[in-house]
């Protein structure tokens, strides 16, 4: 065991914690599982492999609950889907650089949170519409960020659901919908990649208790969400939960660049 008891405790009270708080808005929390997993363990893969574990578990309850009250459309998600779950196993083999990459990948998180509060906040209350795009957009969106969640090892719901709510892509329900499927479909496709570089590596003691933790707290967020929060709460709560994890990613990574 990697872990002595209180550590492993309270490890999986934080789990818990954003597991209710992501799969709110469709995420499993993915990006902030690395984070905490990065304080306690000393191999990469070990976090990676967890990481994504957890995502699973967290999105496939969530993706059985939207399915279950008519919000995944699967005939307009699989565009995403099937460019993306290629694209995320083909990420999953590369063996990346992380300081160059977590500066991008921070200032990208940002940016795109920021956007997507400017226009939440210039949104009437009754208004969510929604655009229409030709196919090749979703295609080639579902690539691009099967790609990069892929590489880094989260799902890539945080960065599709922004995007696409700043697209009016569908309402959001809709988007949350798909991005909880789509990170469920790219943590599979993930795994796979691992699995087959070599590079899966799962203490299982730690994870079993993580994964009862992000099992029990995906399922209170979701059902929250479901009952309680707007079309423009769900912005909201996405945009806040994108900027946290984008300025602690840029944040961390500083840190690492110092030392």
């Amino acid at each position: 065991m990697l872990l002595t008891v209180p550590e492993l405790l309270m490890l999986m009270l934080g789990f818990l914690v954003i597991a209710t708080l992501y799969s709110s808005v469709g995420f499993g929390g993915g990006s902030s599982y690395l984070a905490l997993l990065a304080l306690v363990f000393v191999s990469f893969f070990a976090i990676r492999s967890t990481a994504l574990v957890c995502n699973l578990i967290v999105v496939s309850g969530s993706s059985y609950l939207y399915f279950k009250k008519g919000h995944l459309d699967f005939k307009k998600f699989l565009p995403f889907i099937l460019t993306s779950i290629p694209m995320a196993f083909l990420g999953a083999r590369f063996r990346l650089s992380e300081e160059v990459f977590f500066i991008l990948l921070g200032s990208a998180l940002i940016i795109s949170a920021l956007a997507l509060i400017f226009q939440t906040v210039r949104l009437k209350k009754s208004e969510e519409v929604s655009a229409h795009y030709p196919a090749y957009v979703t295609y080639l969106l579902g690539a691009g960020i099967g790609l990069l969640s892929g590489l880094v090892g989260i799902g890539g719901g945080i960065f599709l659901a922004p995007i696409l709510n700043h697209m009016k892509w569908d309402k959001s329900i809709k988007i949350a919908a798909l991005a909880s499927f789509f990170i469920l479909v790219n943590s599979v496709s993930g795994i796979g990649g691992l699995l087959t570089n070599g590079t899966f590596e799962l203490p299982w003691i730690e994870a079993v208790g993580l994964m009862v933790a992000v099992g029990i707290g995906g399922q209170i967020g979701i059902r929250l969400s479901l009952s309680k929060l707007t079309g423009k709460g769900i912005k909201i709560v996405t945009a806040i939960l994108v900027l946290t994890v984008g300025i602690r990613v840029l944040l961390v990574n500083g840190l690492q660049l110092q030392f």
